[in-house]
Parts: structure tokens; sequence; C-alpha cells
């Protein structure tokens, strides 16, 4: 296997890439759909560590005009033209800003930066305006190329910083040059994690095309199934060999953990790329991208109570509420699926638009992001939470709801106190992330006729289903069921079927009574 192209994870430079003799997915077709006439402005929003970099410096490369380092690949066989454009590159990744000035001084040195590049000396004391005179002065003589790699870096850093509004009109003035130098420009892409609406940050750019959920640049970033198998089929038969599977069990594995992600109305799944590198170079299943970057702003924004983890098994979704939003009414849907925590499921076409169910991608996200959350949420060690899981899970395999329900209590008992969600909903959601973390099949919030069911939880057995009380007790919890034949909804299934009504007391914020009852 001394053959095998070495793969990398910590290269996001098109040059350095290719000059390295590393793996490189060809993705230069679907750039050169984008690139060719008619020009346009565009944005187009990943998840973190999913190549949004590498794709900005491919394109840069491709304005330059280095055909040699595109030797072998798609666009290389295309009639593009190769004519060299100045590249303005602004990276805000790696930039900190925790205040209007701050933001400012970066983005000023920034444009300062470029401007040197090109020999070109800014005047003006205001970063749009350093912005605007740069593309100006590169655009008398040819057109040039905006490439903005991380645009929302500022507002994500500050979410829950009094001042983001503020950094927001900062950032609205310095985009607006892309506009306001249209016809100086011959292309331009701003990337993101996030997808704010136009009113928060792109009002005046009225002509910015978004790709987000194109369906033709779907698989744009990631890698498709048949990009896998052709392009890293020597490291895949490397692991087999290494972990004495066969190449079915390695591509089954990869599948279960790394696949799954869908960005588009087009039945196009795509790997992370990072955990497929790092899997191949180690042979190790692993959380690798969640381990590269924690979901920190989330956490704070749930604990804070002005989120709340989705429902995410409930009935479909309109693409509006989840595409976009605004700062000052941020929501738990368009951030996990931006972020890369929920991806589209399914997609059901109606009259208008079609709607969108969402889920976890796949094992890597759904089990290190529900035990991110475990330990956020209370203060179990990270280390025994497996334990204790696998007591639950095996209680409710034998229809042990006591046991299950003792064990659970655990958790409970040690939820901190600066946690302000006094309410049945916060339970309902520490429950829900346990039990998803044991990879139970479990509802919450399932819609019946007369209401909505707290919890439905499936084993291959038995069907749980579960009301929460924090103002009241575990009789009345179980009348509920009762009185709104919640049970109603399952008891076609063949499966064993379980009432449990729980009481949890405000005062201990644990659970304090569980009735247990056999269909």
């Amino acid at each position: 296997m001394n053959d095998m192209k070495p793969i990398t994870t910590s290269i996001f430079t098109f040059e350095k890439l290719i000059e390295g003799g590393y793996v490189y997915v060809d993705k230069t077709a679907r750039l050169y759909d984008l690139i060719r006439p008619p020009f346009g402005v565009y944005f187009l929003s990943r998840p973190r560590r999913f190549g949004k970099s590498l794709t900005i410096s491919t394109l840069e490369a491709i304005f330059q005009g280095r055909r040699e380092l595109f030797e072998g690949l798609a666009i290389d066989a295309t009639d593009y033209d190769w004519k060299p454009y100045p590249v303005i590159r602004i990276d805000l990744g790696d930039k900190q800003a925790r205040t209007t000035d701050e933001l400012m001084e970066v983005l000023s040195f920034t444009v300062r930066e470029q401007a040197a590049r090109f020999g070109v000396k800014v005047t003006a004391n205001l970063p749009h305006l350093q912005f605007r005179e740069l593309v100006m002065t590169l655009g008398g003589g040819k057109k040039v190329v905006i490439l903005i790699d991380e645009y929302d870096k500022p507002i994500l850093g500050n979410i829950e910083n009094p001042a983001v509004g503020e950094i927001l009109q900062v950032l609205k003035a310095f985009y607006s040059v892309v506009k306001t130098c249209d016809e100086q420009i011959r292309f331009a892409l701003l990337t993101g994690v996030s997808k704010f609406s136009r009113v928060s940050v792109f009002s005046d750019l009225n002509n910015l095309v978004d790709l987000t959920m194109d369906a033709r640049y779907a698989e744009l970033l990631g890698y498709t199934q048949d990009e896998l198998e052709q392009d890293f089929a020597p490291h895949i038969q490397h692991v087999a060999a290494r972990r004495r599977w066969t190449t079915g069990e390695v591509l089954d594995q990869m599948r279960e953990w790394y696949n799954g992600y869908r960005f588009s109305k087009a039945e196009t799944w795509v790997y992370n790329p990072v955990s497929v590198g790092r899997f191949l170079d180690t042979g190790e299943l692993s959380n690798y991208w969640f381990e590269t970057g924690t979901p920190s702003f989330l956490i704070k924004l749930l604990k804070s109570g002005r989120l709340t983890i989705p429902e995410i098994s409930r009935e479909p979704l309109d693409e509006l509420a989840f595409s976009a939003y605004e700062v000052e009414r941020v929501s738990a849907l368009p951030l996990l699926f931006q972020t890369g925590y929920l991806t589209i499921r399914e997609v059901i076409p109606t009259t208008r638009r079609p709607l969108y169910r969402l889920d976890y991608p796949n094992m890597e996200v759904r089990e290190a992001f529900s035990q991110y959350l475990v330990e956020s949420y209370t203060n179990v060690e990270k280390s025994i939470v497996p334990a204790y899981l696998r007591r639950v899970i095996a209680a409710l395999e034998s229809g042990d709801v006591d046991r299950a329900m003792q064990t659970l209590r655990i958790f409970f008992a040690d939820i901190p106190y600066d946690i302000q969600l006094s309410n049945e909903k916060y339970y309902q959601t520490i429950f829900f992330v346990l039990l998803r973390l044991l990879a139970l099949d479990v509802d919450c919030e399932v819609r019946t006729e007369a209401g909505r069911i707290d919890a439905v939880v499936k084993t291959a057995t038995r069907i749980f289903v579960f009301e929460f009380k924090l103002q009241g007790t575990a009789e009345e919890a179980l009348q509920q069921i009762h009185q709104r034949r919640y049970h109603e909804k399952v008891t076609a299934d063949d499966r064993e079927v379980l009432l449990v009504g729980a009481a949890f007391d405000p005062e201990t914020r644990n659970l304090e009574r569980w009735l247990v009852e056999r269909l």
C-alpha cells in the first residue's frame, strides 16, 4: 500500500494539497458550472470543517489563472479561459472581536493586508470605505473577484453579546460593498456556517444568489458515496486489512458513522470530509468532526432558556421554519440544521412548498451531541455516562421501568441550579436526549387527536408511553394518558404497551414518583 496518496484534514490550501500529492476529491466540475457566464454574487452555508475554506482556496487558484495546478481535473477539460483576475480574499474564521471598535480594526487590517498584496494603499478611515476603495482601484483595469470565508464568525462569536446588534451593522456596511461595486466585480462568494436573513446582514445585497439549498450544488462540499469508493479505495482496503474486515464491512461502518448529510430536496447524501479522512488514517471509529470544536454557543443559548431542543421527530417543517433566522430571534432548528447537528432526513412534496423532516445525520453526531448535552446539563462525569445508560437500556428492554427510572434519577440529581428552566419542557428534553443517546426509538410530543404525548419510547418488544408532571402527581400524569387516550395511537402494535406517569419535584429537580400500568 505504499502507493497510497496521503490524506490530510489539516491543509485547506488547494495549492499545498495538489503540490503535496494529497488525495483531492475533484469538485471542479461543479465549480466550473458556478463560475461560467452569467456571472453572479453567491452565498453558501455549510457546517464547520466541511470544506468551505478549501473551496474558497480552489476558486482563488482558478481565478488567478493557475491552470498548471488543475492538470487532470475536470475543469481542465472544459472551455474555461483561465484569464487571471485580481482576487480579494477575506477570511474571518480566525478573527476575534468583542466590540464594534475591535471588529472595525480587524476588518481594516484585513483590507489593508489585501491591498498590500497588490501594491495598493487605501486612504479611507472606515473599513467599508477602505474595502470599496480597494475594489474600485483594482477594478479600474479589470474586474475583481471577491471571496469571503466565514462571514458570520463575528456574529456567532457574539451571539449572546449585548453589542451583537452594533456588530451586525458594521458587517452590514462592509458587505454592502459587494453590491455598490457590482460593475467592478467578476464573481463573488460569501461562505459561512449560519444563514442569517437578508434583512439582518444582506439587506443591501439584493443580487445575492443563495446556493445553500440549491440541489445543483448539494454535493459541492462533502463526499458522495461514489467519490468515497473511487478516490479512497486503497485506503478503504488498507483499513479492511488492518481491522480484518471485508471492504463491505468498512463501507457499512463508514456509512452509519459519517454519511447522512443532506442539504437540499435532491436525494444527495454526503459524508463529513474530516471524519472520513481521520477514520481512514487511524482505522478507528470515533467522533472526529465533533472533537474539532464543540457548539458552545448553542449550549449557552439552551441553558439560558432562549432555546429548547426541538422535537426533531415530530411533524414536518416548512423550509422557511429553519432556512434563516434573525440575530434578535435565534431559534433552535435553523442553528442545529446549519451547524450540522441536524440534517434533512425526508422531503415531503406538497402542492406549495415541500416539507422537511429533520434528524441527526449519523451515529457520530447523534452520539457525540447527545453526550455533550448530557455532560453540559448535568454534573455526571462523561466517563461514567455509558455505564449508566447501558443500565437504562437493559432495564427498558426487560420491561423493568422501576430500575430504569431509578438509574435516570442519577442524572437529574446533579442538574446545576444555574439552569433557569423550571418547566416540564426542560425535564422532557433531558429525558429525550438521554434516550436518543441510547439509540432507542424515541419521539417527543407525539401528536394525537386529543393532544400531545410527552414521549413514546420503543424497544424490540415493548412500547412505553410517558407523561411528565412538574406541578402535579404521578397519578395525574397517568390519568391524563387515559383521559386523552394517548395509548390508542400505539395499541395496534403487537408489542407490549406500558403507560408511565412520572412526577418531578420542582424543589429537588428530580424524579419524585412514577406509576406504571401494563396494557
